[in-house]
């Protein structure tokens, strides 16, 4: 069994979430579990309303947290995981199984840091964009014929193998890693600093941004290494406006 700590150490996150049985079932199973902070991307406004009601879990649901982007959600978080059924999409992030190493890494994640773990619309799953905040992917091995699962019933699958599989093994993480909020501040840096040079039009479009993204992700920044590159960046940034003026 997870520790308290270790508990409180998951955000749950659902985004653009539209079915109010969806909301509830996925909170239900949360309460099941003994995790407690469920977080909100831009839900269908009636839909998390009329979730608020739903039997077993109206105290995890009331203290829920709405945020109007991933960004923001995941902001305090060292490690950001998405979910995905895969489909026919063309992934640009490590895949893992939950049944095979993923629900051990997350644990072995949990004992110093806060995780998040995503899960996208009912209709559509996470979109370009949300998956460009994550580190890695995680899928639940259903049958191939039937991929696709109820958003209530993965949230219960992903937490429930997140109690009962043990920490991964492996040697210790060197230096605490940067939390996504930190890492965005980054990208953002970046990405104006490639705009300003010419390397990158703006509005050249998300998907632009997006690779930006997860590029800087792959680095997998320390925290203690985030105020050098926003120092290093911001005086580029300097330079590049000042010679425009």
């Amino acid at each position: 069994m997870l520790s308290p700590a270790e508990l409180d150490r998951l955000r749950v996150v659902l985004v653009d979430a539209r079915n109010p049985l969806n909301i509830g079932a996925a909170a239900r199973a949360m309460s099941n579990f003994g995790f407690s902070r469920l977080r909100v991307v831009n839900p269908y406004e009636l839909a998390f309303r009329k979730a608020r009601s739903a039997v077993g879990a109206s105290d995890l649901l009331a203290a829920a947290e709405q945020y109007n982007s991933v960004a923001d959600a995941v902001a305090d978080c060292a490690s950001v995981i998405g979910t995905t059924a895969v489909r026919h999409r063309e992934l640009q992030h490590p895949l893992r199984r939950l049944d095979e190493d993923a629900g051990g890494a997350i644990r072995k994640q949990l004992q110093s840091e806060n995780v998040a773990l995503l899960f996208g619309s009912e209709k559509f799953g996470l979109s370009n964009e949300d998956l460009s905040h994550c580190h890695w992917l995680v899928r639940i091995p259903t049958r191939e014929q039937h991929i696709s699962m109820n958003l209530g019933q993965a949230v219960a699958v992903c937490l429930y193998e997140l109690i009962r599989t043990p920490p991964a093994k492996g040697p210790a993480v060197r230096g605490k890693p940067a939390r996504a909020g930190e890492v965005e501040r980054i990208t953002e840096a970046l990405i104006d600093a490639l705009c300003l040079s010419g390397y990158v039009k703006r509005g050249s479009g998300i998907s632009t941004k997006t690779k930006v993204r997860r590029v800087v992700r792959r680095l997998n920044l320390a925290a203690a290494d985030t105020d050098m590159w926003l120092g290093m960046l911001r005086q580029i940034l300097w330079k590049l406006r000042s010679e425009k003026q």
